[in-house]
């Protein structure tokens, strides 16, 4: 296994697994925010986010965690595994407010130094995750792997933690 795409809304633990699989595997992590922000919170033009993620997604071997739903095609065809976190609105909410709260004033390690958390931007990413969770969930779920890359759909706390205690790299 060289190559895992994980998929999933804000706060469904996106970044969490990847680096997760990534010390159990040796595999680099590729986190979408950093092709997505520069410093500052300054989003990249569209054209340059998929110069960026076709060539990370070129590369032999990666865990490859976020959105732009563009590349989401592409980057199912070259996995080995493709993880949709699909879980439930409350606890990705809670998340979200947890983890900006945790991090105030500093950059996660999943995203571009100088994109410091501020909660006082937490209600406008809130109604994002809101507004935006059907049309987010459909375009997930509209990802078609080949026939033969597994494609596994964890609903819950509990199937991430029975997928990771299972997981063989091998």
């Amino acid at each position: 296994m060289q190559r895992i795409m994980i998929q999933g809304q804000p706060g469904a633990g996106k970044s969490w697994l990847a680096r997760e699989l990534g010390a159990r595997t040796g595999l680099p992590v590729i986190h979408m925010d950093c092709i997505h922000w520069q410093a500052g919170w300054v989003e990249r033009p569209l054209a340059e986010k998929l110069q960026l993620a076709r060539a990370a997604e070129a590369t032999p071997a990666w865990i490859f965690e976020g959105g732009l739903s563009a590349t989401y095609d592409s980057r199912a065809a070259r996995a080995d595994l493709v993880i949709w976190l699909d879980l439930p609105l409350a606890l990705r909410l809670w998340r979200v407010i947890r983890r900006s709260l945790m991090w105030w004033g500093r950059s996660r390690p999943d995203l571009p130094a100088g994109c410091r958390e501020d909660p006082r931007n937490l209600p406008e990413f809130l109604r994002f995750i809101w507004r935006s969770r059907h049309s987010s969930a459909r375009r997930i779920a509209a990802v078609s792997p080949p026939p033969n890359v597994p494609f596994l759909r964890l609903r819950s706390r509990r199937a991430v933690a029975a997928f990771l205690r299972d997981f063989r790299p091998d």
